[in-house]
C-alpha cells in the first residue's frame, strides 16, 4: 500500500500572519506537522505544497518534499481539494506514479500525533472506505436562530426535557487535524469526501490555529504537556555546566582567509558570565565536535576545560561526569544542533540559542533569547545565577 502525506501550507494568513512558520516552543508549526508526519509509520514521503519560498525551504530543511504552488492556488478563497490536486499533478509530471492513498494534515492542528494519522489510515482501509477523517467526541448542545429571531437547538431538541451526557448517542465533531483518501476516488470527485467515509475519534485538545488567541492557547497547552519541569530545575543546585561550541559560543559561520585559516565571532560577555559560575564553584566544559584549534585557543582563553573533536558527545560526557561525582540531575547543559540532543536530553536542564536547529530547540527546556555567539552563553549564566540554581 502506496501512501503519502501533503501538508498545505500558504503563505498568507489574515487572522495570525505568517502563522506556518512562526515557532512554536521553538519549532515553525509548519516542522511540526512534518515531524508527526514522518513518524507515521504508515506514510511513504511527506510533501508541502506552498507559494512561500521560506516555507518551502523550511520544509525542504525538516525533510519534506516540497511542491511550488502557484499563486493562483494560494489565495484565501483557494480550496484544499485544488492544492491537493495540484500536488498530485505534480507527482505525476515528475514521472512518479500515483500513491494509492493520500493524507491531507493541517499545520493549524498541533496537537496531530503520528500515531492518530496511522489510526485513520488503518480504519479507512479495514473498513474498506473510500475517505475518513478525524473526530473528537462532542456533548455540546449547538444552537441557531429560527426565522423568527428566537432560539431553536440543531444538536437537540431544547422543547424536550434536557438529556444527560450518558443517555445521549455519541456524537463526534470534526477536529479539522487529519483526513485520508482513496486516490483514484479523490481524483474522480475531487473533494475530500469522495465515497463512504469513516470517523476516527482520536484524543487530545481540538483548537485550530487561526489567531493570536488560539496560537496562545496551544503554546500553553504544549509547554505544560512537552516540556514537563525537571528535577534539577529547583530540586537540584547545578554543580557543572556543559557547552557545545559553534553557535553557542560562535555565530556558527567560520571566516577562512586567502590561506585556508580559520576564525570564528564570539562574544566578550559570554566569558564574563563563565567567570561568575566559575566563582561559585561551579564545574565548566566545553565539548565539541569541532577540530580546528579555534577550539582549544578561546578555550584557553576563557579558563575552561576542553574536549573537542568528540563524535559521541553522550558517553564521553558520560565518562567525565562519573569521575566528577556527579549525577545528571546536577548537569546544566546548552547546544545548539541535532549532535547536542541526547546530552540535552539526558541532563538535568538544558539550554539553546534562540536561532539553534529546529531539533535542538524542541529538545530544549529553556530556549534562550540571544542566538548563538551573541550573548547566549551569558544569559544562561544569568538565568542559573538568578534563578538561584548555583550556590
Amino acid at each position: 500500500m502506496d501512501v503519502i502525506a501533503v501538508i498545505p501550507a500558504r503563505g498568507g494568513s489574515v487572522g495570525l500572519p505568517r502563522k506556518n512558520i512562526l515557532p512554536l516552543l521553538g519549532v515553525p508549526l509548519v516542522v511540526r506537522t512534518i515531524q508527526t508526519a514522518l513518524q507515521a509509520k504508515s506514510l511513504k514521503e511527506v510533501f508541502v505544497t506552498s507559494n512561500d519560498e521560506d516555507i518551502l525551504r523550511i520544509s525542504a530543511a525538516a525533510g519534506a518534499t516540497v511542491i511550488r504552488r502557484p499563486e493562483t492556488l494560494s489565495n484565501s478563497t483557494a480550496s484544499s481539494e485544488a492544492a491537493l490536486l495540484h500536488a498530485l499533478q505534480w507527482i505525476q509530471e515528475q514521472g512518479h506514479a500515483l500513491p494509492d492513498y493520500l493524507v491531507f494534515l493541517q499545520c493549524t492542528s498541533a496537537f496531530t500525533r503520528s500515531e492518530d494519522i496511522d489510526l485513520v489510515l488503518e480504519t479507512m482501509v479495514g473498513k474498506g472506505a473510500r475517505a475518513a477523517l478525524s473526530v473528537v467526541e462532542d456533548h455540546g448542545f449547538i444552537w441557531q436562530e429560527d426565522d423568527d429571531g428566537f432560539a431553536e437547538g440543531i444538536t437537540h431538541d431544547h422543547n424536550e426535557p434536557r438529556q444527560r451526557r450518558q443517555d445521549m448517542k455519541p456524537r463526534y465533531r470534526e477536529n479539522g487535524a487529519i483526513y485520508s483518501m482513496h486516490v483514484p476516488s479523490f481524483l474522480e470527485k475531487k473533494e475530500r469526501f469522495c465515497g463512504p467515509v469513516v470517523m476516527v475519534p482520536v484524543e487530545g485538545p481540538t483548537v485550530e490555529i487561526d489567531n493570536k488567541e488560539d496560537w496562545d492557547v496551544v503554546e500553553a497547552f504544549l509547554n505544560a504537556r512537552e516540556r514537563p519541569p525537571k528535577s534539577a530545575a529547583g530540586e537540584h543546585k547545578v554543580k557543572a555546566v556543559i557547552t557545545d561550541f559553534d553557535g553557542v559560543h560562535t555565530d556558527d559561520r567560520v571566516i577562512v582567509d586567502q590561506d585556508g585559516r580559520e576564525s570564528v565571532t564570539c562574544s566578550r560577555r559570554d566569558g564574563l558570565g563563565l567567570e561568575l559560575l566559575r566563582k561559585r564553584n561551579v564545574k565548566l566544559m566545553i565539548l565539541s565536535k569541532e577540530a580546528n584549534p579555534v577550539v582549544r585557543a578561546r578555550a584557553a582563553k576563557l579558563q575552561v576545560p576542553v574536549m573537542n573533536q568528540i563524535e559521541d558527545k553522550l558517553s564521553v560526557l558520560d565518562t567525565w561526569r562519573q569521575g566528577q561525582g556527579l549525577e545528571w540531575t546536577e548537569i546544566v547543559y546548552i547546544g545548539n544542533d541535532v549532535n547536542d540532543i541526547d546530552c540535552m536530553r539526558t541532563c538535568g536542564l538544558s539550554f539553546a540559542p534562540a536561532d539553534a536547529h529546529p531539533a535542538a530547540l524542541d529538545a530544549a527546556d529553556r530556549i534562550l533569547k540571544a542566538d548563538g555567539g551573541k550573548g547566549a552563553v551569558r544569559e544562561m549564566c544569568d538565568y542559573l545565577i538568578a534563578a538561584g540554581l548555583v550556590e
